[in-house]
């Protein structure tokens, strides 16, 4: 007897390496899995402007990427005395423009420079929602708590996005011909547009994927979305807010991902190094001066082991941690 609604995942057939740099950029999915990748090593960067939720703001923020756009004052906007950027997140914003700048064209740079050595872009759609500042008629990815009035709320088609990407994957494909994108639609629902407005959001993302995935450069589709609506159909898999995934839900995401884009071996590198990741967590009971030693020592065993199978990789912070246990 069936008890679950099983999503079929075809394995990959470009496969995740330690020598494979991948690019996760977009909503709640994009940070999870990449902090996964970051928990074991693999070389990764995460949303290098923060966290965007539309298509047209991940886009906005890849073409800038694309063409090493450097940020002046103009581009910036002050709101009770804060200067900010409204295509990043407010990490980047501050009293001072010129901190702001160089953060922000900083990060440009280095993820521009990622990209180039990358063989993955994942992209995670949130909604379809999108706000749209008044004073420019510009899109915005954070609204920085900018009163309401001063934005037009909009549900972008799915011809609109679709246009817009298709044009972008064609000039990706042709600047960087082996970058493998997959796209992704987050499974964590915006119940502030209401239950129905939630879903009719999330079908015109599905609707534009599936047509985007007719395009030349062969795009691919990793279900996170059903995996959470339809396989783990159950409030149980949710956190306490009933609109993130919980942490069960989310390692069972990470499997089904994993089991779709790694080949064995990558997967036994990433649970050990995932391991010395964890150790840095352990907590020591007072008194136990000996017991912290020995622990230390067997981690930095496990590094220097590890060192040697993914040399790609860095374990310096690790390391410096352990040996000052000792």
């Amino acid at each position: 007897m069936e008890l679950t609604t099983k999503i079929n995942i075809e394995p990959s057939p470009a496969k995740i390496t330690y020598n494979d740099p991948a690019v996760f950029i977009g909503s709640c999915f994009s940070h999870t899995i990449g902090k996964k990748f970051m928990d074991g090593h693999l070389p990764v960067m995460i949303n290098p402007s923060g966290t965007v939720f539309n298509p047209v703001s991940v886009l906005n923020t890849l073409e800038s990427i694309l063409s090493k756009k450097a940020l002046t004052k103009s581009d910036l906007y002050n709101f009770d005395g804060i200067w900010l950027s409204f295509d990043h997140y407010t990490d980047f914003s501050s009293e001072d423009p010129v901190a702001v700048l160089s953060k922000i064209n900083s990060r440009t740079s280095e993820a521009g420079k990622f990209l180039e050595k990358s063989r993955f872009l994942f992209v995670t759609f949130g909604t379809a929602g999108v706000f749209r500042w008044n004073k420019s008629g510009r899109i915005v990815s954070n609204c920085h708590k900018i009163p309401a009035s001063e934005f037009t709320r909009e549900l972008l088609t799915t011809g609109e996005i679709v246009s817009r990407w298709d044009n972008f994957l064609s000039r990706l494909n042709a600047l960087y011909p082996e970058l493998k994108v997959v796209f992704t639609v987050s499974p964590v629902r915006h119940l502030k547009d209401g239950a129905h407005g939630n879903q009719i959001s999330k079908s015109v993302l599905l609707l534009a994927i599936e047509e985007l995935l007719d395009h030349a450069s062969s795009p691919v589709y990793f279900p996170a979305y059903e995996i959470l609506m339809d396989d783990l159909r159950d409030y149980r898999f949710y956190a306490e807010d009933m609109v993130h995934p919980s942490q069960a839900a989310t390692e069972y995401i990470w499997e089904a991902f994993t089991g779709s884009f790694f080949d064995d071996d990558t997967r036994a590198l990433w649970a050990e190094a995932n391991k010395i990741t964890n150790a840095m967590n352990h907590r020591f009971r007072s008194g136990s001066a000996v017991h912290k030693r020995k622990f230390a020592e067997t981690i930095l065993l496990r590094i220097e082991m590890l060192e040697k199978k993914i040399p790609s990789a860095d374990f310096k912070a690790e390391r410096n941690y352990f040996k000052s246990l000792i």
